[in-house]
């Protein structure tokens, strides 16, 4: 940390003043022309003026407090004293007049010569030392605790913490020159005790101790302190003198200082062995009582623990999603610390429950002390995009120090209710702004004090209160009330003849994917189930079985209309109402038909035949203003009821969000009797087929595992992935879903990623799309495109491979594998993914896990 070295008002040395890596201006609130509160009238300190903004969480008196979040953060690194938090255990001692003469701090103990130290004598007799320390309660964060479980503590948010410049002298020096004996002689601890007369232990002051080693220890910057920002101490915060201990709890650092005592034993004042510590969880204060769990030495609390917090979004702000904020990047803020001088060396959030973490960019203010030592917050941010917002889950922040210790995802109570520091987690609701539209609002774990608001608060609410259904028999009744909030990725029920089944255990071993179940999560699901599986399948799902379905209510046709769609299906609605985990967007804010829990029907408007099997629909969306709605990479369930039975196919539409009011498919046409292997042909293909102008079919989704975000960002089951090279294998109309990947990135001129299509067909007239394809590959160099053909009419003319897929073409066509930015994608017949496209991609050394397919 650089020092400078400055005269002394007056004369008489210099001071060391840490500049912390920035000039010292120190920190002034907006708002100061204030006078006492009338909530202190009739108090003890009804003679201290105290900011308005302050919030109480003890009541009028003792007076307890923390800033507002958002406040603290608006002035950065250090804050201004009337804004700093306090923590008071009575009423505040009032100095007596020509405190600076008449106030000493006593020194004795095992000291060679105890001595009495006037404030005066403190300030002009002992070199100055000057720096920035954060100050934090053990009790920050601590209402996350309550919610779970009452302590002995009241309710501090996230603001028990601040940081001052403050001036003092070297405890080290003052020790000096009393002489302090050694180890072997009993001076072992430092005691210090404050002015006011308290309630606990009998009407005691307050006081507590640290180690000699630490109090001695130069390093440690432990200070007898007297100014903070500049000026002398406010009375909230000790005046006229007090001690700092960087890196330590707030508890460890007495206010109104009185006397300083070099012991054999730490302190055996009654604050210190009944406050600040952190006994096990399974502790109470009954047992901690009866069992005397206080006085144990392992469970005491000095340094402080790693810690993090979001501080935007703010509780309660919104995001509004429009193509404004679609387009910039949205700033992630917060702050993170940890104790004993230990660097916070890198800050990460996820935004999917802790499976993946993104690294943000940290900003350290201060500049280390001369011994390393780091004893101030620091700051971290991270661009993201509205996009990720609306696909997040939540927002959780950890951090990590020069240690290596983090942050638990789940909190450990204690009755004391301190050190709290598993990850601060936001969550992210939908909202209607002000203004219209839609849009994101955000909510904070807990608020301070008697605050309301918190998702800790609302979720141990009741649930519901609908009616419960009493039975005497064992199995258990499960209504649709408690079925529709298992719809997700974390818990997914479905319903399959009356039986309620949780799939969540199965949702990765699924061969059709997880979404196929995810779709279906929270609903009746038993006319899909019976088309698409097996009897052996139906024994299977017995496995998972928990209930027994009983609804109370009557439930409406899950069709959706143009007049019940329009607004239940905006965006935001679907992002936080999908089953999915990516919970799929799109960059529009238009009306979106698409909806992954109800069918919307969906009319023929226009037909073509492109080949002898290959055709062109295209479906009316609800109304002319809606979007499909689908992510791209992602696809649809088309269903139709044919011969009685239900139907239920996927398809990749070849129109993008771009066309509004309507979606096309582009599907082959399997006729009876055309493949020996399917002597019956296609049963969803040739319903398509005989399909008239104005028939209807009806259409649900998004579903599948990966999405393409933009510039080589996608994600596959949610885990996010980046990409400089794409590699396509395609077979047949397994082209569908590369060609949805290809048109975004060729459409993106900020996209760069390079793509290698390796396309295969029977024959040259069988190739879907190769139109579009090939004008992009004119157009855009990124875009390598093969073609690969059974058989060719003209062998002579055709420039391409005849045959298969195999290795040769691969390594022709394809990039080498080694290098760690190349993600493969397939999509085809079973026999071509599994004996041409997964042996000879390993042969060209691509990552197993970077092999996705379709």
């Amino acid at each position: 940390m650089l020092i400078v070295k400055k005269k002394k008002k007056g004369g008489g040395g210099e001071e060391e003043v840490e500049e912390s890596g920035l000039s010292i201006i120190y920190p002034e609130d907006y708002a100061f022309d204030y006078g006492v509160d009338q909530r202190d009238a009739e108090t003890p300190d009804s003679w201290i003026r105290r900011h308005p903004c302050l919030i109480r969480l003890t009541g009028r008196h003792p007076f307890n407090s923390e800033a507002p979040l958002s406040r603290l953060m608006e002035h950065g690194f250090l804050t201004p004293t009337s804004l700093h938090y306090v923590r008071n255990h009575g009423y505040v001692p009032r100095a007596m007049p020509d405190a600076l003469h008449n106030w000493t701090v006593k020194v004795s103990g095992r000291v060679r010569n105890p001595m009495s130290f006037t404030v005066y004598e403190i300030i002009n007799e002992f070199k100055p030392r000057e720096l920035p320390v954060t100050l934090v309660c053990a009790g920050n964060r601590r209402k996350e605790q309550n919610i779970v479980k009452q302590t002995k503590g009241f309710n501090w948010g996230p603001s028990a913490i601040s940081t001052s410049v403050w001036k003092g002298a070297r405890l080290v020096d003052v020790l000096r020159r009393c002489g302090v004996y050694s180890k072997k002689k009993g001076a072992l601890y430092v005691c210090f005790e404050g002015e006011e007369i308290l309630p606990g232990g009998g009407a005691s002051r307050y006081g507590t101790s640290i180690s000699i080693d630490v109090a001695l220890d130069e390093s440690c910057d432990v200070l007898v302190a007297y100014s903070q920002n500049g000026n002398p101490l406010e009375p909230d915060h000790g005046f006229p003198v007090r001690v700092i201990i960087p890196g330590y709890i707030g508890g460890r650092m007495v206010k109104w200082l009185r006397h300083i005592t070099v012991s054999s034993k730490e302190s055996d004042n009654h604050y210190h062995f009944y406050d600040n510590r952190v006994l096990p969880s399974h502790v109470d204060e009954d047992m901690a009582n009866s069992e005397d769990w206080w006085h144990r030495p392992e469970y005491v609390i000095n340094e402080l623990n790693i810690n993090s917090v979001i501080t935007t979004p703010a509780h309660g702000e919104s995001l509004t999603i429009n193509m404004q904020t679609l387009k910039v990047p949205y700033t992630l803020h917060g702050y993170a610390y940890s104790g004993g001088g230990r660097k916070v060396i890198r800050v990460e959030v996820s935004m999917d429950r802790g499976e993946t973490w993104l690294l943000c960019h940290t900003q350290h203010p201060e500049k280390p002390t001369k011994y390393g030592k780091y004893w101030c917050w620091c700051f971290w941010d991270l661009d993201i995009s509205a996009v990720q917002l609306l696909e997040a889950k939540e927002l959780a922040v950890r951090a990590w120090d020069a240690s290596m210790n983090t942050q638990p995802q789940q909190l450990t109570w204690n009755v004391m209710g301190m050190m709290n520091n598993c990850w601060f987690t936001v969550r992210i609701n939908s909202c209607r702004p002000e203004g219209g539209g839609v849009g994101l609002s955000f909510e904070h774990p807990v608020q301070p004090g008697n605050l309301k608001g918190g998702w800790m608060v609302s979720s141990t609410l009741p649930a519901s209160e609908m009616q419960e259904k009493v039975c005497s028999s064992n199995i258990r009744l499960i209504t649709s009330a408690e079925l529709k909030q298992h719809n997700t990725r974390e818990s997914a029920w479905i319903v399959v003849h009356d039986s309620v089944y949780d799939c969540t255990s199965f949702l990765k071993n699924h061969p059709g994917g997880s979404d196929s179940i995810l779709i279906n999560a929270g609903m009746d699901c038993t006319e899909e189930f019976d088309e698409i599986h097996s009897s052996k399948a139906k024994v299977m799902l017995e496995e998972f079985k928990i209930g027994e379905f009983a609804s109370f209510e009557n439930t409406s046709s899950s069709e959706l209309t143009a007049e019940s769609s329009m607004h239940r299906n905006c965006r935001v609605s679907m992002k936080l109402g999908s089953l999915h985990s990516a919970r799929e967007v799109v960059l529009s804010v238009k009306a979106v038909a698409l909806s992954p829990t109800n069918k919307i029907s969906c009319k023929l408007i226009f037909k073509r035949v492109l080949t002898h099997n290959t055709r062109l629909f295209r479906f009316a969306l609800p109304t002319q203003n809606h979007v499909l709605g689908l992510p791209v990479g992602k696809h649809i369930f088309v269903s139709a009821t044919i011969g009685g039975r239900l139907c239920m196919r996927p398809y990749t539409p070849t129109s993008s969000d771009e066309e509004v009011g309507y979606f096309e498919l582009m599907i082959k046409v399997y006729h009876k009797g055309a493949h020996p292997k399917f002597p019956l042909g296609g049963r969803m293909s040739q319903y398509l087929e005989s399909l008239k102008i104005g028939d209807s079919v009806n259409v649900r989704g998004p579903a599948g595992h990966i999405h393409y975000i933009g510039n080589g960002n996608f994600t596959v089951e949610g885990k996010p992935y980046c990409m400089k090279k794409c590699v396509m294998l395609a077979g047949g109309t397994g082209i569908t879903p590369m060609f949805q990947v290809i048109r975004a990135i060729v459409s993106d001129p900020e996209d760069k990623t390079e793509v290698y299509l390796v396309f295969a067909n029977r024959t040259e007239d069988g190739i879907m799309l190769r139109t579009e394809i090939d004008k992009f590959a004119d157009e855009h160099e990124n875009l390598n495109v093969w073609y690969v053909i059974e058989r060719a009419i003209n062998p002579k003319a055709w420039k391409y491979s005849i045959g298969f897929i195999d290795e040769e073409i691969m390594r022709q066509h394809l990039p080498k594998g080694s290098s760690s930015d190349i993600s493969a994608f397939m999509c085809g017949p079973l026999s071509m993914i599994q004996f041409a496209c997964y042996p000879n991609l390993e042969k060209l050394g691509y990552d197993k896990s970077r092999i996705f397919e379709f």
